[in-house]
């Protein structure tokens, strides 16, 4: 209701109250929510003639009220109503004069004069330049490299990588009349697809739309590629648009995903080698979309095996070095390890493979960087279990009011549990297998209750015959709960647990 009176001093012209409300602390760039006279009557099941008299006794005689105001600003409005003064107030403010309404206007598209026109290009192009120096002032601050080593463990390589080529596009170091394009190599659950969402989210400011994900296992077929772009004239489905054009018509600079590109059929890779080769896709109507500045990544489990086993070798030095310094502190989780793949590796190894499933040269060759995502050291399956961990202990205090603490022991025994081929998922599968399990049939059977402290542990193995066994025990991990109001922490006897599995 403060959103609609402050536009309403705006369309009217209310320059000294306008001032007033952003002096005590109005928005000026609140987006209106009235669509138009028909679709606001369909929403309210009245007729379209009774919602124009009420928008134009309550807001505006004005408007053109068949058109569309959703995404309208208080700047969209000072400017239809030509009123300079209350456009300076809301430029003064903060006002964004860069932001698109439902149609993809900006104020100074609704200029009636050359004078406001003039002066709200100016005041865009002001504005382009202010924000260009805050990003890139918050980008030496508070490099990519570290906002995205804040959600994905390990991967230094794969990280340093895409953020050169993500920082040489961004500082205007590269060739703009090709997209970025990216192919993401290595085993399922390891950092691949998350990398790939946080450049999107680094970029275009938690814009759902700016990242598009496409699952290329859908596109097998020849037929489907009609999917992709759009049905041709005459076909079922022509007037609906492809899944890939009609989102990147919509957002033509977004991070555009192709999940599994292997499984793709050859008429899809033709598609995508025009699109990478010159930056256009030309749907099923015939139009063509432009889309130089979007970033393309291909995810691929082409050659996984061979990058996983390489990088195992890779890692068994680092390793054994990384295991001397975790000796007696395992909760020393800062240990990084620096890998670098050869090129040989690179050349004889994995281009052959692609090469090979591909059949085309010109196709590998539009990919900027092929990145190879590693297996996990050591060090990072210990944060990977430390992070899970985490997530339980809010979970078990948000959602039964427990608090969850855990032995540092515990990180050895549920590391254990990596697996190679599955990555992440393999501990987090792992976690809730050997950890979750127990404490949800605890909590079924009465032994873990609201307001309890419930401690997590397992037996130090003082030979390696006991840790060989503890390895092999179905489950190594034990509980002991304290209740509410007593001092004494009580065993929860595990063979309740082991019997039901």
């Amino acid at each position: 209701m403060a959103g609609l009176l402050f536009m309403l001093l705006h369309i009217n012209g209310r320059a000294a109250a306008v001032k007033f409300l952003l002096e005590n602390g109005a928005d000026p760039n609140l987006p209106d929510d009235f669509s138009n006279i028909f679709q606001v009557a369909r929403e309210n099941r009245t007729s379209p003639i009774s919602v124009e008299v009420i928008r134009e006794s309550e807001f505006s005689t004005l408007l053109n009220h068949n058109q569309m105001f959703r995404g309208c600003t208080s700047l969209h409005y000072a400017v239809l109503a030509d009123s300079q003064e209350c456009v300076r107030h809301l430029l003064d403010a903060g006002g964004n004069p860069m932001l698109e309404n439902e149609y993809r206007f900006k104020p100074e598209d609704y200029a009636k004069d050359i004078g406001m026109r003039k002066m709200m290009q100016r005041h865009s192009e002001l504005y382009k330049s202010k924000q260009k120096q805050t990003e890139m002032e918050e980008r030496r601050k508070f490099p990519l490299e570290q906002r995205i080593k804040q959600i994905i463990v390990g991967q230094e390589g794969a990280i340093a990588t895409v953020c050169g080529a993500i920082r040489r596009k961004e500082n205007g170091w590269y060739d703009e009349e090709h997209p970025l394009v990216f192919l993401f190599l290595g085993s399922s659950g390891i950092g691949k697809t998350e990398l790939a969402k946080q450049i999107a989210q680094y970029l275009h400011k938690g814009k759902d739309a700016a990242f598009i994900r496409m699952d290329m296992s859908e596109y097998q077929q020849k037929h489907e590629v009609s999917k992709f772009i759009g049905s041709p004239p005459g076909y079922i489905g022509h007037d609906e648009g492809g899944q890939l054009t009609k989102k990147l018509k919509s957002f033509p600079n977004a991070v555009v995903l192709f999940d599994e590109v292997e499984k793709a059929h050859p008429d899809v890779l033709t598609i995508l080698l025009q699109l990478f080769d010159e930056g256009r896709l030309t749907d099923g109507k015939g139009n063509t979309i432009e889309c130089k500045d979007a970033i393309f990544i291909m995810t691929s489990n082409l050659a996984s095996d061979e990058i996983a086993e390489y990088g195992l070798q890779l890692r068994e030095e680092a390793d054994k070095i990384t295991k001397q310094r975790y000796e007696g502190q395992p909760e020393d989780l800062e240990i990084t390890e620096t890998i670098t793949i050869s090129r040989r590796f690179k050349e004889k190894i994995v281009r052959p493979i692609l090469k090979n499933h591909f059949q085309r040269d010109e196709f590998l060759g539009r990919i900027n960087e092929i990145v190879y995502f590693l297996p996990f050291s050591r060090s990072e399956l210990l944060k990977l279990v430390r992070m899970e961990l985490d997530r339980w202990v809010k979970q078990a205090h948000e959602k039964h009011n427990i608090e969850l603490k855990w032995d540092p022991v515990i990180l050895d025994v549920l590391a254990d549990g990596y697996n190679v081929y599955y990555g992440a998922r393999s501990i987090k599968h792992e976690v809730e297998r050997r950890l979750v399990n127990q404490l949800a049939l605890a909590y079924e059977k009465g032994h873990i209750t609201a307001g309890c402290t419930v401690y997590v542990y397992t037996d130090i193995p003082k030979t390696e015959d006991e840790k060989a066994k503890l390895q092999d025990s179905p489950s190594p991990i034990k509980i002991r709960v304290k209740r509410k109001g007593t001092d004494k922490f009580t065993e929860v006897d595990p063979d309740e647990y082991l019997k039901q599995r």
